[in-house]
């Protein structure tokens, strides 16, 4: 197509949607829209059919304000091609936009009229951010599973406000994790002998070499530990299956190897704090063709288990990061003379401690009782059991555990009002970071400082930078993209192990890294002309000539099937049942969380399951027995909108491998979507997807507001969202450009406060 075309044909059609509105409706004003609404939409949307429980036979499309919710509802329909549904009579897609653009410009107008933040409940600090903050203010790691229990989701997020409850139980858990960390982290002479194990998966393949293990190893564990004091510990390695006696172990700690006459089982010194470890097998595998036999053998055993006992003979506390970050002054410990000395060094510590862990400055009021507790601890031991005992009581303290945000005197129900500087802080370290401020952003809120345009874009551009800013894609995007459960599933495919499932979560992850570190289009994670890839994936996928077991990046061709999201195996194997792929779960994972708008829910007493998932032996494709399932004309009218988008994918198995058949029929990867758009195969799907990609980002954005303010993005959110993602048009949808619009917005510098009256309100944002 010549450059004139290019332009000349989008124009027209555009020009003709004008026209269309301008003749056939009588204007693009006010009767224009309830016009297409009562031809395309009403026969069905009524109060006597009622289809998807929506009638728009009584609502006036030129006054949206009076139902903010319901229009905003057919918004999202229209701009996804949801609707008018397949086989019924539909405009053409100009038409449906420019409907869209209009109803979406009275809705902004309305919302700038009655503007509404949102408001939300008490927030508490959800285990991965409990876990973050101590790990900023005390500069040490805790496995936090075996502290905390799990916390609940809600939104597809576990730091949703309304969901984070308490209960007797966990209040008892936050106590016992506070002494416990409290004595790890000042140090404590007495620490019990402990035996701690590390396990290697049991499906996991030990040989080849592992990422992150020495050269010229295979197999083995890498884990890190923290050792409680300067002692000597006890390692026994533990081998998996049939293992020669003859193959040598490798041990290494902090990456230097420990030389040790039984490296089985053998005692070493070690000073106290964290560190990293691995252990694995030499490769000493003899040449192919050498003795295939014996090299098959060489291969079988690999690493069960490193259990490390101690401390055994301790000779000191240690000088270890977390000793290091709490003890900033010397007081002249044992000094009888020096106790005035202590009480200053004492006030010192807990003050420095209790601004970062409570994200504000505090009165001297405020360190009363902290100090209290270590006047406690100080009586019954030394300066130490002191600070050990104040720092406890900091830990199980709610300005630790919960982020309050505190409304101006005299604030009435109903009225909107500005969070104030330290709880903005709050609300971008535990967005870019899933943790506490760090003493940068403590000062620039002190200092006023985030209430300025370019301080606070400064500000976001230095968080997404740092390293804790990869806290996005553990929390948020491992959860947007159902990442965490990859870790539990395990398909029923023989070519399914540990570390396929290991480099499936590292490809996704790397991308999402890639888009955020290098500030890229969000569009990439559509149609990326890459990924990220070791030798055991770029088999899987049949990528030639990647060797080893080092992730490097990896350039796709425009017919790629592995381009973007839809590519992935983590995605295709999360999206499948155990035993067989889902068109079904598939077509609905991208509706909810590509476009926004999720799939229908199946009517009461209806059979979701298709012949064969009991086990039972069906000789046909998956396609054929959803087709014999769609026969039921109740189940026709929701899979009719899921299934063709499963279908394009059906080329990828139930572990995203690419196949060209299916219960030896061969795979017929065509459909029609909704809006008309026919597919055949990946390609399509995805530029199919690209049609829509304002949909796409509207959608990102809504699950990254979510995300960053902690509650559902409702109907009356959606005017900010449109602003967010119009901007970030302007810098090629950059992430960091959607980060920016979400911090600048009132939803997330804002709140509006609840009216009591309010039940399902009340309700809401209860304590």
């Amino acid at each position: 197509m010549t450059p004139a075309k290019l332009i000349v044909a989008p124009l027209a059609v555009a020009l003709g949607a004008v026209v269309w509105f301008g003749l056939h409706l009588g204007g693009t004003g006010q009767g224009g829209a309830q016009a297409l609404l009562d031809e395309y939409c009403i026969e069905c949307h009524n109060g006597s059919e009622f289809a998807g429980n929506l009638a728009l036979d009584a609502k006036d499309a030129n006054d949206v304000g009076q139902d903010p919710a319901i229009w905003e509802r057919v918004v999202k329909k229209l701009r996804t091609g949801m609707m008018p549904p397949a086989g019924e009579p539909r405009p053409e897609r100009q038409v449906l936009d420019t409907l869209a653009a209009m109803l979406e410009g009275r809705l902004d107008a309305a919302a700038a009229e009655h503007p509404n933040p949102g408001t939300r409940a008490l927030q508490r600090l959800n285990r991965n951010e409990y876990a973050n903050a101590i790990r900023d203010l005390l500069h040490m790691d805790i496995d936090v599973a075996t502290l905390l229990p799990l916390d609940d989701s809600s939104e597809g997020f576990d730091n949703i406000a309304a969901a984070l409850g308490v209960s007797p139980s966990l209040i008892q858990a936050y106590v016992s994790a506070a002494m416990k960390i409290s004595r790890a982290a000042v140090g404590e002479r007495n620490t019990p002998r402990t035996q701690v194990a590390y396990t290697a998966p049991a499906d996991l393949a030990q040989d080849r070499h592992i990422d992150g293990l020495p050269l010229g190893t295979r197999g083995g564990l890498r884990f890190e530990h923290f050792f409680p004091l300067d002692a000597e510990y006890e390692f026994s390695i533990g081998m998996q299956f049939r293992f020669p006696r003859t193959s040598r172990v490798d041990v290494t700690l902090d990456g230097r190897p420990l030389q040790v006459d039984n490296p089985r089982r053998f005692s070493a010194a070690v000073t106290a704090g964290p560190h990293v470890m691995t252990v694995a097998i030499v490769d000493e595998r003899r040449p192919a063709g050498v003795d295939d036999i014996h090299a098959e053998f060489e291969v079988r055993g690999g690493i069960g288990n490193v259990e490390i006992d101690g401390p055994l003979n301790p000779t000191g506390l240690g000088d270890t990061p977390s000793r290091r970050r709490i003890f900033i002054c010397d007081p002249g410990m044992g000094n009888a003379e020096a106790r005035g000395s202590e009480e200053t060094c004492a006030r010192e510590i807990i003050a420095t401690l209790a601004n970062r862990a409570f994200r504000q400055a505090l009165s001297r009021e405020d360190l009363s009782p902290l100090l209290d507790f270590y006047a406690q601890g100080r009586a019954e031991g030394d300066f130490e059991t002191g600070i050990q005992h104040a720092l406890s009581r900091i830990l199980v303290d709610p300005r630790f555990l919960y982020r309050f945000e505190p409304e101006p005197p005299g604030t009435e129900p109903g009225d909107i009002y500005a969070i104030d500087d330290f709880a903005l802080a709050s609300r971008l370290s535990f967005f870019l970071w899933s943790s506490i401020p760090d003493d940068e952003l403590l000062a620039a809120a002190a200092s006023g400082g985030l209430r300025e345009a370019e301080a606070v874009e400064a500000e976001v551009n230095r968080m997404l930078a740092d390293p804790k800013s990869l806290a996005l894609v553990e929390n948020f995007a491992s959860q947007w993209l159902y990442l965490r459960e990859l870790e539990s599933i395990t398909p029923d495919a023989e070519a399914f192990d540990e570390n396929l499932r290991r480099s499936f979560m590292r490809e996704t992850r790397m991308l999402v890294e890639h888009v955020i570190r290098d500030d890229r289009s969000v569009v990439d994670l559509l149609d990326a002309d890459y990924t990220f890839a070791d030798e055991r994936l770029a088999r899987h996928y049949g990528i030639a000539d990647v060797r080893g077991s080092h992730f490097r990046r990896i350039a796709l061709g425009v017919d790629s099937p592995r381009r973007g999201l839809l590519g992935h195996g983590s995605l295709l194997t999360v999206t499948s049942v155990t035993s067989r792929t889902s068109p079904v779960i598939r077509g609905a994972w991208i509706l909810e969380n590509l476009l926004g708008t999720p799939a229908p829910v199946p009517p009461p007493n209806v059979e979701t399951t298709l012949e064969g998932d009991d086990g039972g032996a069906v000789a046909s494709s998956v396609r054929e027995r959803l087709e014999a399932h769609r026969a039921n004309s109740v189940c026709a009218s929701c899979h009719q909108i899921m299934d063709p988008i499963g279908f394009a994918l059906e080329n990828f198995d139930l572990i995203g491998a690419w196949r060209e058949t299916d219960g030896g029929v061969p795979i017929d990867a065509t459909a029609q979507l909704v809006d008309g758009t026919h597919v055949d195969g990946p390609r399509a799907l995805r530029e199919a997807l690209l049609t829509r990609q304002d949909a796409f980002v509207t959608t990102l954005t809504e699950k990254l507001m979510t995300y960053a303010v902690g509650r559902a993005v409702e109907y009356h959110d959606m005017p900010a969202v449109r602003a967010i993602v119009r901007g970030a048009a302007e810098h090629d949808y950059r992430f960091s450009a959607l980060v920016q619009g979400i911090v600048n917005s009132a939803q997330f510098r804002s709140k509006m406060k609840p009216d009591p009256n309010d039940v399902d309100l009340a309700l809401a944002v209860r304590d």
